[in-house]
């Protein structure tokens, strides 16, 4: 048999980065070593089930182009593949284990448990069930039985020895069994499976050869491998992926920022950037290269290339690689990921996008080599759209300047408008740096007061561009209403 890998996600929130990053990592496996590639839903926790968050999932997938070979909507030979839809199998195979001396039935009551919690926990103990029924006698069981004293099945965790695995990444791993979660629950009161019942049964009738799967689930391995062998059963091939780390080298959170992949996906950041990006998180082809496509990490991924320190999700990075692939693309293919935008924010009706298409074709020129995501274009394009509310007298001047000097380059800027607008922008360049000299000012103290006159900001497109689509008669105004501002300060400081 090939290689059958999953991505099993409990659909209960949305997909983050940890999650698309392994699911990536199984896809790319999976196409790299002409294997199948399953998705899985672990819905067996009920209370906290989410359609949104199915959902989410399967938009996701959509949008990064990640095409399952087996799953609920694709179908296949070991299905279905929704775990809510194999509870017969769980029940079933945990019957099997108590037949087989491997499992027990559990009739301790809540209140119970919960009284042993707070006795350990007084106590200053891990929580962990105490075996009371583990060798409960046929007549107890028959009384119970009596009582209609729904069960849980729990298992059997050896009293010596050690369970031992091998794990690709990080070698043989040994975990003494005393110090394994002693019995857990494999099947609840109400016939529901636990994540790790399901999660072994469903791995082992599904043929997945290969588990690649975040290293917080390392701790769950030995009890997994207990089940294994408790079953009879061949176990995976296990490879528990580095962590993925926030800048601030702690575990990516919410507090790190919007690590929900529909946020990065609003806010407008391309799919190829987050593919590039999340890919090279704990895995690296080489010392040297760092831009992939999403087909060539289908043929170039492989598990030898994995690391085993943390990786770290770095926004600037990830900013840094979204304006690179902003800039691959053409300005119509821009244009039309921009537009959305440009109609979310106000600036443009949808129907009369095709009577300014001539303006926003413009707009793209203009703003492609400043866009770090998509929404930049709201902070790069306003002032086309809506007038300049206000004017700070600080925000306008020069450091090294005063209100006076400022005004006095406004004021040949204004005279010189026409030239500005009749001339090539290369012929602009050289007229302002001549128009500097001049008044005997530097370049950038000349350029500063007229891109915050225009733009209502120290951070805009190319300031000659935008004076040109904005127009001569909005320019004008803005540069006369800020020269107003100019000479009041100038009185006030006479």
């Amino acid at each position: 048999m090939g290689i059958r890998v999953r991505y099993a996600p409990s659909p209960t929130g949305l997909q983050h980065i940890g999650g698309v990053r392994t699911a990536l990592f199984n896809y790319f496996f999976a196409k790299s070593r002409g294997g199948e590639f399953i998705l899985r839903i672990e819905d067996t926790d009920r209370e906290r089930y989410s359609e949104n968050a199915l959902t989410d999932l399967n938009n996701t997938f959509n949008w990064l182009g990640i095409e399952v070979d087996e799953g609920p909507d694709k179908g296949g030979e070991y299905g279905p593949y929704v775990q809510s839809e194999r509870t017969e199998l769980y029940r079933e195979h945990a019957r099997r284990l108590v037949e087989s001396g491997n499992a027990y039935y559990c009739y301790c009551s809540q209140e119970r448990l919960e009284k042993l919690r707070e006795k350990q926990a007084n106590e200053k103990q891990d929580f962990g069930y105490d075996r009371k029924c583990r060798e409960i006698s046929v007549s107890e069981a028959d009384e119970h039985k009596r009582d209609s004293t729904k069960p849980v099945i729990r298992l059997k965790i050896p009293l010596e020895g050690e369970t031992v695995f091998h794990d690709y990444l990080l070698g043989e791993i040994k975990k003494k069994n005393i110090d394994i979660n002693p019995d857990p629950v494999l099947l609840k009161s109400d016939s529901y499976p636990t994540y790790h019942l399901a999660n072994v049964i469903d791995d082992h009738f599904m043929n997945i050869t290969h588990i690649l799967r975040a290293q917080e689930w390392l701790p769950s391995c030995p009890l997994h491998i207990v089940l294994y062998n408790a079953f009879g059963w061949k176990q995976p091939q296990y490879c528990h992926l580095p962590m993925v780390m926030g800048s601030n080298g702690q575990k990516l959170s919410k507090r790190d920022g919007a690590t929900a992949v529909r946020e990065f996906v609003e806010k407008g950041y391309l799919k190829e950037a987050i593919i590039n990006h999340v890919s090279l998180i704990g895995w690296s082809y080489d010392d040297s290269r760092e831009f992939f496509t999403k087909e060539e990490l289908e043929k170039l991924f492989t598990l030898d290339k994995l690391n085993k320190a943390p990786g770290v999700f770095d926004y600037k990075k990830l900013d840094w690689f979204n304006g690179h692939y902003i800039r691959q693309k053409s300005n119509e293919e821009l244009k039309e990921l921009l537009i959305p935008y440009l109609v979310k924010y106000g600036f443009v009706e949808p129907e009369k996008l095709t009577e300014m298409a001539g303006f926003i074709d413009e707009i793209v020129s203009l703003t492609r080599d400043r866009l770090k995501v998509l929404s930049d274009i709201k902070e790069l394009t306003w002032f086309f759209f809506k007038e300049v509310d206000s004017y700070a007298p600080e925000e306008i001047i020069p450091k090294k300047l005063d209100a006076a000097k400022t005004r006095e380059i406004l004021e040949v800027v204004k005279k010189h408008l026409p030239d500005v607008f009749s001339k090539p922008e290369e012929k602009v360049e050289e007229l302002f740096k001549s128009l500097a000299e001049s008044i005997g000012v530097k370049l950038g103290d000349f350029i500063m007061p007229l891109r915050v006159t225009v733009t209502g900001s120290n951070v805009s497109p190319p300031i000659i561009g935008s004076l040109k689509l904005l127009g001569i008669e909005k320019a004008a105004a803005r540069i006369d209403r800020v020269i107003n501002i100019l000479n009041d300060e100038v009185g006030n400081n006479e």
